[in-house]
């Protein structure tokens, strides 16, 4: 793949300061020069402040030596200034901004390093349930995690993504026995209607067949004697569950096509492919010594966490009746990515109410000496997605809240947006606009939150076109390629000898910043950090826009100004694709 080389003026300017503050003081030498952007310059120093105090010397008085010595910098710096009690205020030349700007503008990364190159890394996320709707509590870990999967991926890890289905159980034996003896029960894609759903008529079954499992002893005995036939590999029972299963995966996969999930059925691996590995996975925890009997149970009792009555907690894997569950699989699971698909990072994409869990099974797994230090594992905690009564988001109703459902209001909401903006397109232009803006409105309001906290679930707000939103990054970006159409087609040949003026300066400077975002969301797992970048782009493009003139500029002026948005417009596009979000050309 291609790894940019593009060096960001900040990186640039802090090496030069860095080499500057040795010169200045020798015993200083590879010290951080602590830049960061400023309102009172391009860029501002932090450093004197404290290496002065390390020294023993007025931080003015050692920064104004470092500004001595920035003297002979290469010819990017235009101006530095001691400010305040030490801070060294730096201004970068125009010229170095232009000649960056067209570094940017052709390269294909946009100047992003790949700084995962090679990081082998297994991300765990979305697993639905077969049978099962996929509901509102299934959004922010398939959101989160198709979103830090491309991340990833672009910044050169080799992505492997695991949608760990919940394929395997009791309930199947029930379900089947129940189907089997509901002949003219209708189910599969092709004995419904369009409206209906293959998951929606398979969850009313089983309803049906739990509520029968409950009333009728004999149906409950010969659901029993299903599951035993299941287990034991029956032909014909295991027909009968792979229909259903493939029948629920089709199910997910149009929801996926329509979030813009990159999930495909080859990264499906449900509990079921692991079940085989179950007892010699629990034979090595007892070999180890790791798992001991508690009252007929296998467990591994942490070192690390004790419960409220300050015994060790338990991870259960294998209960009392021999049977396996939820805990057994997880560490079957975390043995098999390690030894089998030799990962570096193990990522798990699930809600906060399983920090504990996923703490027992890193415990247990480094325990077992499965989990060593060449190997991360991070559980990718998120908080509840709320309702407007700050209550766990549900219908009307009390029920859960259906995700096609969701993304059906969502889309609706945003055609209607769509069309008070421009009531004159034609409706099936004002069809695929409501659908970018909508599904794009419910992705960004969850990914521009940060994920550890909860959020509230405000349509009206998500499809807004002002604030910090989906659609207004969209309108943004759409805004800009009508601009660069009006233009005409070309390249624009930057002439750097040309003045900036301050809005200019900013977009520059704030398009300079996109590979430093993008990173910064590879290393904390945090796509709100990227959320925040863009908007702010959006916004320093809007005062650029507001204050200078493109089109109707003269030349080199105006073919400065258009690569300007031409850049703007590329990084828009491409940040919203890491998110999983369309950038539409016209709104």
């Amino acid at each position: 793949m291609s790894r940019s080389e593009v060096v960001p003026l900040l990186d640039h300017v802090g090496a030069v300061v860095a080499a500057a503050i040795g010169r200045a003081r020798p015993e200083l030498a590879g010290a951080d020069a602590v830049l960061r952007r400023s309102t009172h310059a391009d860029f501002q120093s932090n450093a004197a402040l404290a290496l002065g105090k390390r020294l023993g010397v007025r931080p003015a008085e050692l920064a104004t030596s470092v500004a001595a010595a920035l003297s002979a910098d290469d010819g990017v710096l235009e101006q530095v200034e001691v400010s305040g009690p030490g801070f060294l205020n730096i201004a970068v030349s125009d010229r170095a901004i232009w000649e960056q700007v067209a570094v940017r503008v052709s390269d294909a990364r946009l100047g992003v390093t790949a700084t995962e190159y090679g990081r082998r890394t297994v991300i765990d996320y979305s697993a639905p349930n077969i049978a099962k709707e996929m509901h509102v509590g299934h959004l922010r870990t398939t959101i989160i995690g198709d979103s830090l999967a491309r991340v990833l991926e672009f910044l050169g890890a080799e992505v492997i993504r695991q949608n760990h289905l919940g394929d395997w159980g009791t309930q199947f034996g029930m379900l089947i026995q129940y189907l089997d003896e509901q002949p003219d029960a209708r189910w599969r894609h092709d004995e419904l209607s369009g409206a209906e759903s293959t998951v929606s008529a398979l969850d009313e079954l089983y309803r049906a067949a739990r509520a029968a499992f409950d009333a009728d002893a004999e149906f409950a005995d010969r659901a029993r004697a299903r599951v035993v036939a299941l287990q034991s590999g029956d032909a014909v029972t295991l027909d009968r569950w792979c229909a259903i299963v493939a029948e629920s995966e089709r199910a997910f996969g149009a929801i996926y096509r329509r979030l813009g999930v990159l999930l495909t059925p080859e990264d499906s691996v449900g509990e079921s492919f692991y079940n085989p590995m179950l007892a010699d996975t629990i034979d090595a925890l007892v070999t180890a010594g790791i798992a001991v009997d508690s009252a007929g149970a296998l467990v591994v009792f942490s070192d690390d966490v004790r419960g409220p009555d300050d015994r060790p907690v338990p991870l259960m894997v294998r209960k009392s009746d021999g049977g396996y569950g939820y805990d057994s699989t997880d560490m079957a699971t975390i043995r098999y990515r390690i030894a089998t698909l030799r990962a570096d990072r193990l990522l798990y994409v699930t809600d906060s109410r399983q920090a504990l869990h996923f703490r027992l099974v890193f415990e247990a797994a480094r325990r077992a000496g499965w989990l060593t230090d060449g190997v991360d594992a991070e559980h990718i905690a998120y908080g509840t997605v709320l309702g407007p009564d700050g209550t766990p988001f549900k219908t009307r109703a009390g029920g859960t809240v259906r995700l096609l459902d969701l993304l059906d209001d969502a889309v609706g909401r945003a055609r209607a947006v769509v069309y008070e903006k421009n009531p004159d397109l034609p409706a099936a232009v004002v069809d695929e606009i409501a659908e970018q803006a909508g599904i794009g409105a419910v992705k960004y309001a969850d990914l521009s939150t940060s994920r550890v906290k909860d959020y509230t679930f405000d349509l009206d707000r998500m499809v807004a076109l002002n604030g910090n939103t989906a659609v207004y990054l969209q309108y943004a970006h759409a805004r800009i390629r009508s601009i660069l159409r009006k233009a005409g087609e070309g390249a624009y040949v930057i002439d750097p000898g040309v003045g900036l003026e301050p809005a200019e300066r900013a977009l520059a400077l704030a398009l300079d910043a996109y590979g430093a975002a993008v990173t910064e969301v590879g290393a904390t797992l945090e796509p709100h950090r990227l959320c925040g970048y863009l908007y702010d782009l959006a916004r320093d493009f809007t005062a650029f826009y507001d204050g200078c003139p493109v089109l109707s500029s003269a030349r080199p002026v105006r073919d400065n100004r258009l690569a300007l948005c031409l850049l703007t417009a590329r990084t828009l596009e491409h940040g919203l694709g890491l998110l999983g979000i369309a950038a539409p050309e016209r709104m």
